[in-house]
């Protein structure tokens, strides 16, 4: 970016800043932005500045604006001093950063060293820089770090080294009071809880050495010796959870991420700075505690309003009657700072919960008798302009309505009847078809008698398309029953049932078009699937099978047949992946049979749902759930034509309380394409700010242990929608997640069902072929996703490997690569299929195992799982214990088979000692068998069990092994002579040799 460029990138973002001054990520855009440019330092300053004036700063910020400060200021005048002395104590305001205090620290000791060595200090500076002052000054920094117990020594040793030179240095007549000094210094830092106390220790024991007389020495150092033990101990007592987050240090880390505009840090700002004022709150710390995280919490986030809100409360729980008058004045002050915030203005929450703490305040006073004349038309005007900033804010305001329920109970209080009507009726012009507004407005002209106005609107509204027309119906006919004449009654249900005809085949007609939208898609997707496997199947036709590096052998036959032998071809075809797609249509098809129901009563059951869904089909399955404030359920139909009828069930009544009703798949996301570090609890921080999530699924690796992919379900379509923005966001450098609806119509799209299609089995390698030998072979058919090789433990090629690529077109090109010359071996390439498995019967040189008995002896049995346990989420919590290499749930068992990467891990796994609890279930774990090496001693005993002697094949040129039994008496005699009577046993009771291919060829000859 040349100079010009830079200049307009820099003059852009000032604009932006001139309309968003409160855009967080814009400032942090002008900081970096001037960082990048040379030879612009004031425009750096400059943006530094302006970032910490409307925000808190991290030591990103306030270390480059301390260091241009301190160059640009001249440190010998009082001004310069106090200026970057201030500097420093407005950065140890915003957050506890032990890079900002060190450099306190240093600055101070530093100007201090540099006018006790003989520098001439100004005269107007006095005080400033001398030792007591200085003194003064780096216990103060202590104090602040004192509570970082892992860090805080990296100042308080400087701090010990700094005193020990004072004494030294000292002369005779101050030195026995700063002796007095420093051993009260030490022995203070050993009742205090830090992770060096054990260094502390051992400068203690040198101080004593050094300046107390020997006769003290035991006595002082047993003294400090049992401090420091208790302090100690109480150090490692600690809650390994308080723990885990002092070393995460969660503020700085989501501070940081704000900084480099990650998503979510802003949400997890708000959240602990709101936890942490409600823990100051309860645990009753005092108003100057309180107050001054509050003045913290809002340069944090000064466009939370729950923060805001808080701090108004907190002002007048600490206001006495007597100061009534001030309390007012501060929370005034504080309201039209939060509100001349436009970004707490974009957000209807922030702004109602803000308008009501001040609104309560208001209200409070006049409760009590400390109100003026001005406080009820403040309280009104406050409300009034709440009011205003939701419908601004949102074309959708509050459909809860809070603040205008608020307003008319005011109005109410006050007397002000035809204001109460005002304000509903006001109300109706922007929310037109909320049912809500249109009841409370007739509840008003009905509560103030007016009768005929109230019959008017009824009338007016009855066939208006509202959210839920059945509400103002009813309470239109009750209105009628109770004030109106019988010709009334009749005339009110006469509309009634021609606006429930009107209103029914509107519904109809829009779930009717839904549904043929919906399938005409499903047709189309269909037609190009098929369309897909026929072109997939014509090309494998023309797939060329070829036998690699087959050895052919004369004489005697192996175990191998030939390719060209009789047979042969139909032995080959078997192994060969059926890879046709399947034709017969799916049996159960959730989801475009199940609807998702949201918003219930906390007392629904089962049969409310089936009663409230029967007359729209056959209800095969309903599950309700208990999330955390609200219940679900999920109403799956044995047939898709049900849910047309199933979705005009929204807006209904269950148990008097207002249900949504939705198709499951709009309200849940398939997610990919993530970092390959996430799991469950990362995936639910990331999405869990745009709402309630009902579930996440993780799909299963037990066939293909590289999928990535995920469907995270909310329980309103609108949360998905929003979440939607992740879409193309990079959560790591080069890797942007992929988000998207789960529309079922466009699964092919949305799924790894293709992977396999995409994915080519290369055999045949040379142990001398590297993985960029692959890639440059396969890169000329198209882009390469990734190369897999089988290697041995020298880190060689074992002969096969996996390239996946990123098309399945792509892929069935680079067939064509069958029979290619490959470091002088002839390569097989063939699509792979993770239904082949290796019948291999060699033996593993390190564990002397066969395969299959290797593979249980690195397998554990888990028992005791939770009914519904994924697979994915299993091996996600598994793999934090051990290295795991699949997972196999048996769901009717609650069991599950844990295959571990090798025997060591399952031991690992198996000798924990702490239970394994996995979604609240404690886990048992076991062997999964009992394995021996083969060629170990054999069992002894009448027989041998088929599982533990091998049953080699029977037929020419094999012989079949008779088991001796160890001969213990005469019944083992009899037992002997019976086994070996029918297998060609010499009357001696020994076994004859079996006859070989020699003896077979004399009887064919008739010798």
């Amino acid at each position: 970016m040349d100079e010009e460029q830079s200049l307009e990138a820099l003059a852009n973002i000032l604009n932006d800043l001139t309309e968003k001054p409160f855009d967080v990520s814009l400032h942090a855009k002008h900081v970096r932005l001037t960082k990048s440019f040379e030879g612009m330092e004031a425009e750096k300053v400059s943006a530094l500045e302006m970032f910490t004036n409307y925000f808190a700063a991290g030591e990103e910020v306030w270390l480059d604006l301390l260091d241009a400060k301190e160059r640009s200021v001249d440190l010998n005048t009082v001004d310069g001093a106090q200026e970057v002395l201030a500097l420093y104590e407005r950065a140890e305001q915003d957050y506890l950063s032990i890079p900002i205090l060190k450099r306190h620290l240093e600055f101070v000791l530093g100007r201090h060293a540099l006018y006790a060595n003989g520098e001439l200090k100004p005269d107007e500076l006095e005080e400033l820089f001398s030792t007591d002052w200085t003194r003064l000054i780096i216990n103060d920094i202590m104090k602040q770090a004192v509570g970082h117990l892992s860090q805080s020594c990296v100042l308080w040793d400087r701090m010990r080294d700094w005193e020990l030179e004072n004494l030294e240095s000292a002369k005779e007549p101050e030195k026995f009071t700063l002796v007095e000094h420093v051993q009260a210094l030490l022995l203070d830092r050993l009742g205090t809880p830090h992770s060096n106390s054990d260094d502390t220790l051992q400068a203690y024991s040198s101080f004593t050495t050094q300046y107390k007389s020997p006769a003290e020495y035991e006595d002082l150092l047993v003294a400090a010796s049992t401090k420091k033990s208790k302090v100690a101990k109480a150090f490692d007592r600690r809650n390994a959870r308080e723990t885990a987050v002092s070393m995460k240090e969660p503020l700085l880390r989501q501070r940081k991420k704000r900084f480099n505009d990650e998503p979510g840090a802003e949400e997890a700002l708000r959240s602990f700075w709101t936890g942490y004022c409600d823990a100051l709150r309860l645990n009753n710390v005092g108003k100057e505690a309180e107050l001054k995280v509050f003045q913290r919490a809002i340069r944090s986030v000064p466009a939370c309003g729950e923060v805001w809100a808080r701090y108004i409360r907190c002002v007048e729980r600490y206001t006495d009657p007597e100061h009534a008058s001030e309390g007012q004045e501060t929370v005034s002050n504080l309201f039209n700072q939060a509100f001349g915030n436009p970004i707490l203005l974009a957000d209807v929450e922030h702004i109602i919960v803000l308008v009501l703490a001040r609104a309560g305040f208001e209200k409070r006073l006049i409760d009590t008798g400390m109100s003026d004349d001005d406080t009820l038309p403040t309280l009104i005007g406050v409300l009034e302009s709440g009011i205003d900033a939701t419908r601004k804010a949102s074309k959708e305001g509050d459909p809860r309505l809070r603040l205008e329920k608020y307003l008319s109970e005011i109005y109410r209080i006050a007397e002000v009847n035809s204001a109460v009507v005002g304000v509903w009726q006001s109300a109706t012009k922007h929310y037109k078809n909320s049912y809500l507004v249109w009841t409370h407005y007739t509840d008003a002209l009905i509560k103030f008698d007016q009768l005929e106005e109230a019959r008017k609107v009824f009338t007016d509204i009855c066939q208006r398309k509202l959210d839920w027309s059945e509400a103002v119906w009813e309470a239109w006919l009750s209105f009628e029953h109770l004030h109106g004449q019988v010709e009334q009654v009749d005339d009110c249900l006469d509309q009634i049932e021609k606006a429930r005809s009107i209103v029914n085949a509107r519904r109809a007609k829009e779930a009717q078009e839904s549904y043929q939208a919906m399938a005409a898609y499903t047709a189309q997707q269909q037609t190009e699937t098929q369309s897909a496997a026929a072109a997939a199947a014509a090309a494998l036709v023309q797939e060329v099978q070829m036998d690699v590096d087959s050895v052919e052998t004369s004489g005697g036959r192996g175990t191998k047949r030939h390719v060209e032998e009789p047979g042969a071809e139909e032995h080959e075809g078997q192994k060969k992946p059926k890879l046709e797609a399947k034709s017969e249509p799916l049996k159960r098809d959730r989801e475009n049979c199940t609807v998702f129901v949201a918003d219930l009563p906390a007392n629904t059951t089962e049969q409310d749902l089936k009663d409230l869904f029967k007359d729209c089909g056959i209800v095969r399955e309903v599950k309700v759930t208990q999330l955390a404030g609200t219940v679900v359920a999920t109403v799956e139909f044995n047939d898709r034509d049900a849910v047309p009828a199933a979705l005009t069930k929204d807006k209904k009544r269950v148990h008097g309380e207002e249900i949504a009703v939705h198709l499951a798949w709009q309200s849940t996301l398939y997610i990919t394409n993530f970092p390959e570090s996430a799991d469950d609890v990362y995936i639910r921080d990331l999405f869990g700010k745009y709402g309630i999530i009902f579930d996440v699924r993780w799909p299963s690796k037990k066939f293909k242990t590289t999928r990535r992919f995920c469907y995270l379900q909310y329980t309103s379509p609108s949360a998905a929608q929003q979440a939607l923005e992740l879409h193309g966001h990079e959560l790591e450098p080069e890797r942007a997640i992929n988000v998207f609806i789960s529309n079922p119509e466009r699964k092919k799209e949305r799924t790894d069902q293709d992977a396999n299609s995409r994915e080519l089995y290369i055999a045949g390698l040379s142990k001398f072929t590297t993985k960029a030998d692959l890639e440059n072979l396969f890169k000329t058919y198209g882009s390469v996703k990734d190369v897999r090789m089988g290697l041995d433990k020298d880190g060689k090629c074992k002969g096969f490997a996996f390239v996946e690529f990123e098309d399945e077109n792509i892929a069935q090109r680079a067939l064509a690569a069958n029979n290619h010359e490959l470091r002088n071996r002839h390569i097989s390439v063939t699509v792979s299929d993770p239904r082949i498995k290796s019948k291999s019967r060699n033996l593993n040189p390190d564990t002397g195992f066969g395969r299959k008995a290797e593979v249980k002896n690195r397998s554990v049995r888990v028992k005791n799982l939770p009914p519904g346990t994924q697979e994915g989420l299993l091996q996600q919590a598994m793999e934090k214990l051990a290295a795991i290499k699949r997972v196999e749930i048996f769901a009717d068992k609650n069991e599950a088979i844990i295959e571990l990467e090798n025997a060591a891990e399952a031991g690992k796994l198996l000798l924990r000692a702490e239970p394994v609890v996995f979604n609240g279930a404690t886990l048992q774990l076991s062997e999964e068998s009992q394995a021996k090496p083969s060629g170990g001693p054999e069992s002894s005993g009448l027989f041998v069990p088929r599982t533990t002697a091998g049953r080699p094949k029977a037929g020419i040129g094999h012989k079949r092994k008779v088991v001796q039994p160890i001969h213990n008496g005469p019944s083992g005699s009899k037992a002997a002579e019976s086994l070996t009577s029918g297998s060609g046993a010499s009357p001696s009771g020994t076994t004859s040799s079996g006859k070989g291919q020699d003896d077979f060829r004399k009887m064919l000859g008739g010798k």
